[in-house]
């Protein structure tokens, strides 16, 4: 198999697509960060998915008024908070809502920042200068700052904060589909495409769009850990995840009161929020070292 996928006159056009793959995947494989990082978000899926298994009787039990604010222990593995509630299962099940705040702004923000690009970049003039002004007028402003007005224009709640963070996002994923269309515009394949009459939605959207869509996503995996830090700020200050849902920025904010003596009840939360942003940078590095070597 693996002589068939490296085989350098490939047969078929899926045996030449399959090799790209497998080299593309020792290319990442070979890089130790990447693969840390992909490991990180793959454990983090699957606490995510198995959080009831994980968290097994504790999370039958959140909350214990008589057992609040208590150090580790065998009962309670990462203490409790100031309601009695076990900080394991609270962090396990928070994995659930850090994914689902990641994948909705994600999937917001890359349609929105490929229909502004692409056309910018195809059509040009009027059309590119129109919607690169108001890309930049998003990108005027600090992309936290700019989440908190969304968040607090909207009120608290995780949809709202979502809406507020994919906002504040899309503006980059706009500007590199509207780079990647000017490199290709002029390429001879698309040219071929309109001598045989295809329309320009079918030149943007089968012939310019597949070469930007795995810059898009590269930049995506980068932006998750931007993505969960935001989220996490905005839970914070009370405008995201609302109690008692185990939130890990609001998590942070309920131990901060008490963060000299039970240090843990902030602490635990936070080294969550750390790796998880870490295991996205590590992985959105590996996957750009990949696409350069490609290119």
């Amino acid at each position: 198999m693996r002589a068939w996928l490296l085989d350098p006159a490939p047969a078929s056009r899926r045996q030449a697509r399959c090799g790209r793959w497998f080299r593309a995947w020792l290319g990442f494989s070979s890089n130790g960060l990447a693969m840390t990082g992909l490991a990180i978000v793959v454990a983090l899926v699957l606490i995510a998915v198995c959080a009831p298994l994980i968290a097994g009787s504790r999370a039958a039990t959140l909350q214990s008024l008589g057992d609040r604010l208590q150090p580790a222990s065998r009962a309670h593995w990462f203490g409790t908070d100031e309601l009695g509630r076990d900080i394991f299962a609270r962090t396990v099940f928070g994995a659930r809502i850090t994914l689902t705040i990641v994948a909705l702004v994600g999937a917001i923000v890359v349609p929105v920042g490929l229909v502004i690009g692409l056309p910018a970049g195809y059509f040009g003039g009027a059309v590119d200068a129109v919607l690169m002004r108001l890309t930049d007028i998003f990108l005027a402003f600090p992309r936290l700052v700019l989440a908190l007005a969304f968040a607090a224009a909207l009120g608290p709640g995780i949809d709202n904060a979502v809406v507020a963070i994919a906002l504040t996002t899309w503006p980059p994923y706009a500007r590199l589909a509207r780079a990647e269309t000017l490199t290709h515009r002029h390429a001879e394949f698309v040219q071929a495409a309109v001598l045989q009459g295809a329309s320009r939605t079918s030149i943007l959207f089968r012939q310019i769009l597949p070469l930007c869509l795995p810059s898009v996503l590269i930049r995506l995996t980068l932006d998750m850990a931007g993505i969960i830090i935001t989220a996490a700020g905005l839970g914070f200050l009370g405008l995201g995840a609302q109690p008692p849902a185990p939130e890990w920025g609001a998590m942070v904010a309920s131990g901060r009161q008490v963060l000299l003596n039970q240090w843990w009840v902030a602490t635990i939360p936070g080294i969550a929020i750390f790796v998880t942003s870490v295991g996205f940078n590590l992985l959105g590095d590996g996957l750009r070292d990949v696409a350069d070597a490609r290119g």
